[in-house]
């Protein structure tokens, strides 16, 4: 293993800045051969992932069908990227102040950034933990 892998350089923490995405999100896990329903495509954001064990979709909570159980309410950090590559350590910066504290997350990566989900019961103690990390929130 190489020496620089080793150092506290590769533990650089970065300064991240974020936005707090409209409306309340679900998590929602269908069967792995289900087929993509229309109201998880809706909103401002929207992922879904299927494995050869699940489809797993996030989306707005007042999209899904209330036929669906979706508990609990996520709000959604969208961290303004685009990150490269070969930028390390960026979610790490992000959701250690989180953990560290006690705060569960989601993440979902994209190609240009990463979005973090936190249940309803620890917004205001997430936005705390961020700033006081040197996070800064934008409107």
């Amino acid at each position: 293993m190489p020496q620089a892998l080793n150092d506290d350089v590769s533990r650089q923490r970065h300064q991240l800045t974020f936005r707090l995405l409209p409306g309340r999100y679900a998590v929602v896990r269908l069967a792995p051969d289900a087929a993509v329903p229309g109201w998880a495509l809706k909103g401002q954001f929207s992922s879904i992932t299927r494995t050869t064990d699940e489809l797993s979709i996030v989306c707005l909570k007042e999209n899904v069908l209330a036929d669906i159980s979706t508990p609990p309410n996520w709000a959604c950090l969208k961290l303004e990227g685009p990150f490269p590559f070969s930028l390390t350590g960026v979610l790490l910066s992000f959701i250690e102040p989180l953990s560290c504290n006690g705060i569960p997350i989601f993440a979902i990566s994209t190609y240009d950034t990463d979005y973090v989900l936190v249940q309803d019961e620890f917004l205001e103690a997430s936005l705390d933990r961020l700033r006081a990390a040197g996070h800064h929130r934008i409107e």
